[in-house]
């Protein structure tokens, strides 16, 4: 296992739970400082906020996507400067890695996009960590080659992401296997909570969700050792601009977390081998 340090004090992978939230979406520079400030309150411990300066994967051509790479970064920036924590951001081409990497300390590559040599190999020339976010269509044991093209440019700085793998129409289904078959790459694991509840495309032009399970889910993958949590965070999800359907309430935030916690705790004070 290559422990992976994002900020002193902030390591993934190190025995410890560590959470990586926020929205999905950067709506504002407003919204994203309050939403920063208030995970800060909530989780009482570093993190990695997150926040996406484009969705370049909505289900429709009129969904909001973001407002954009310069801007966005802009924003991110200003998160980091007000609060010190370290941030995270998704980008969709090789070409978006440098200037994103300038301002990230996590660069993630969406799902969709795992397979993607260049933009893999362009993230980890950054030598910023890189988060892949596992295809609803790899199996676990297949994201060995998603690593090792990262490793290829001298960064082992990486983390794998669990999301939910399709299953039928409009669903998807987490197999928990995924967790120790990823860790045994020698890699730490995310488990990512909300998108695993999305109900891809289910609303018509936009996707649907189940949050109720994101604690049953949450709690099953620290159970098969998982070493953070990830969650998309809003206020108020029936207005969020982006996977609201499948957001974790901000209200509902630091009593899931410390119950995470706990279970994390009592794992390891019983010697549990998946911690």
């Amino acid at each position: 296992m290559r422990p992976v340090e994002i900020q002193p004090g902030l390591v993934v992978g190190g025995g410890e739970l560590a959470f990586l939230c926020g929205p999905c979406v950067i709506e504002s520079a407003e919204h994203c400082l309050m939403l920063a400030r208030a995970l800060a309150d909530a989780l009482g411990r570093p993190f990695v906020f997150k926040a996406s300066f484009d969705k370049a994967n909505r289900s429709s051509i009129h969904s909001y996507r973001g407002p954009g790479l310069r801007e966005g970064l802009r924003i991110l920036a200003e998160v980091k400067r007000q609060t010190g924590l370290a941030v995270l951001t998704d980008i969709h081409t090789p070409d978006q890695a440098g200037p994103a990497a300038e301002v990230a300390d996590v660069l993630q590559i969406p799902a969709f996009l795992c397979r993607q040599t260049d933009l893999l190999v362009e993230a980890g020339r950054t030598g910023r960590a890189v988060n892949i976010k596992k295809g609803q269509f790899v199996a676990p044991q297949d994201m060995r080659h998603a690593v090792e093209k990262v490793l290829s440019t001298g960064n082992g700085r990486v983390l794998l992401t669990e999301r939910g793998s399709c299953f039928g129409y409009n669903n998807l289904v987490v197999d928990m296997r995924s967790i120790p078959i990823m860790r045994a790459l020698g890699v730490p694991v995310v488990f990512d909570a909300t998108h695993s509840v999305q109900l891809p495309g289910a609303a018509g032009d936009r996707s649907g969700g189940a949050p109720e399970f994101i604690p049953v889910l949450a709690r099953a993958a620290v159970a098969a050792g998982a070493d953070a949590v990830f969650f998309e965070v809003h206020e108020a999800p029936e207005r969020a601009l982006s996977d609201g359907p499948n957001a974790l309430r901000l209200d509902r935030v630091a009593e899931l977390a410390a119950g995470l916690l706990r279970l994390r705790s009592a794992l390891h004070d019983a010697g549990g081998a998946s911690v």
